[in-house]
């Protein structure tokens, strides 16, 4: 009986790591495990395994933050800066992330599109600019079936990877040295891993989770707010657990089926069409309706996310309509003109990973802080080790960050 109500409890918590989660599954994932197997063959994974392990400790931080508090990132960090002339560079800091982040997730939807259905680019990114808004429309007044269609995206995205893992059959071997050896040897494989870091450690569901939670913790005990700790644990190691072996998925296939003979892979497109003639339509269509559903899920997450920024740092109520659309005419207008005008939208992907990696100390830095300040997470404070781990994290981002910056600009 014990080990049923354990089960039930945590069924009945389950949601918060589940949404978020989708983000470190996103089509920027696609853009740049796509180009680190293709180019790099198995070598980065083990960028991508540290990605995800780091994910896990800033999405629990984050998580506690709003059960022991009872207030998102964004509020907190609006309580302690105070003056407008603090918050709202910050926050205009933080809109910067919430842009990059929905322009991978936009193009993910308008190529998978554009390949799937055939749809014209142009009309692709028109149609690509209503997505969420509907699906939003259906889901306005019951949170759960939102997290219910998360788990659903979840699913297929999960099956998908199975299903493509199985027939491209790659290398246990070279999986296993891959995943424990570090390497990177130039700028360019540089620049990928911080990509990879970038599109898995994000810093706009960092605001998000301790939203969630925040919710979840409402009019809750001392206790119930413990019990609600470990749940919250336990969900967020098991789903980015399944985020985390999708990337390495991701970066597999790619490895597999491009790497050396098509490492010069530039678009999504050319991935699908170079995957079709080696292990056939189904692995094609499989792979375009797993980039379909990222791209809509991911969306959904991204909305959220910027909602709860906005809302926490202005410290108002925010339409969620408002905030889709005010996310969407930021992006939908300069990558329709850029797709018009021939860019690649795998190398729009990339860089935006790029950014978002620049930017993941504004959301990470004052997180380690505030959860090991006893005065404002009480019993929930973070324990010396855990601390410690969080920092060297936030030092390895920052330290590859700035190392790619000055190898830029030596090269």
């Amino acid at each position: 009986m014990g080990t049923k109500n354990t089960i039930a409890r945590f069924i009945a918590y389950c949601g918060p790591a589940l949404i978020v989660s989708i983000a470190y599954m996103d089509p920027g994932n696609y853009g740049t495990d796509i180009q680190g197997g293709a180019s790099f063959g198995y070598s980065l994974l083990w960028v991508v395994w540290l990605s995800s392990i780091m994910a896990m400790m800033i999405q629990y931080l984050s998580g506690k933050l709003g059960i022991a508090t009872g207030s998102s990132l964004a509020e907190l960090l609006r309580e302690k800066l105070r003056k407008r002339i603090f918050v709202i560079p910050y926050w205009l800091s933080a809109e910067i992330i919430t842009a990059a982040t929905d322009l991978a997730e936009y193009l993910g939807t308008v190529i998978a599109l554009n390949l799937l259905f055939g749809v014209p680019l142009l009309y692709a990114a028109i149609f690509g600019a209503a997505d969420v808004i509907i699906i939003l429309a259906l889901t306005s007044r019951k949170f759960r079936f939102l997290e219910q269609l998360f788990l659903l995206f979840v699913s297929i995205i999960s099956l998908g990877y199975l299903y493509e893992t199985f027939i491209t059959k790659p290398n246990f071997s070279s999986i296993v040295i891959h995943s424990f050896i570090p390497t990177f040897a130039n700028s360019h494989e540089l620049f990928i891993v911080v990509g990879i870091i970038g599109a898995t450690v994000m810093p706009h569901v960092v605001f998000l989770h301790s939203a969630l939670t925040k919710e979840r913790s409402q009019n809750k005990t001392l206790e119930e707010k413990k019990k609600m700790s470990r749940l919250h644990l336990v969900e967020t190691v098991i789903v980015l657990s399944i985020a985390g072996m999708i990337n390495a998925a991701i970066l597999i296939i790619s490895a597999v089926a491009f790497n050396p003979a098509h490492s010069q892979i530039q678009s999504i497109t050319e991935a699908y069409q170079t995957l079709v003639p080696l292990f056939g339509i189904a692995a094609g269509i499989v792979f375009l309706i797993t980039l379909l559903s990222s791209g809509l899920a991911s969306s959904m997450a991204g909305t959220l996310a910027g909602q709860v920024i906005m809302e926490g740092f202005l410290g108002k109520k925010v339409s969620v309509w408002l905030r889709r659309v005010i996310t969407r005419f930021v992006n939908v207008i300069p990558t329709t003109i850029a797709i018009l005008l021939g860019f690649d939208p795998l190398q729009i992907l990339v860089y935006s990973q790029v950014i978002l990696s620049l930017l993941i100390p504004l959301a990470i830095i004052p997180l380690v802080i505030l959860t090991r300040n006893k005065k404002i997470m009480g019993d929930f404070v973070n324990r010396r080790i855990t601390t410690a781990i969080a920092v060297l994290f936030t030092g390895i981002i920052i330290g590859l960050n700035v190392y790619l910056l000055i190898s830029s600009q030596s090269s």
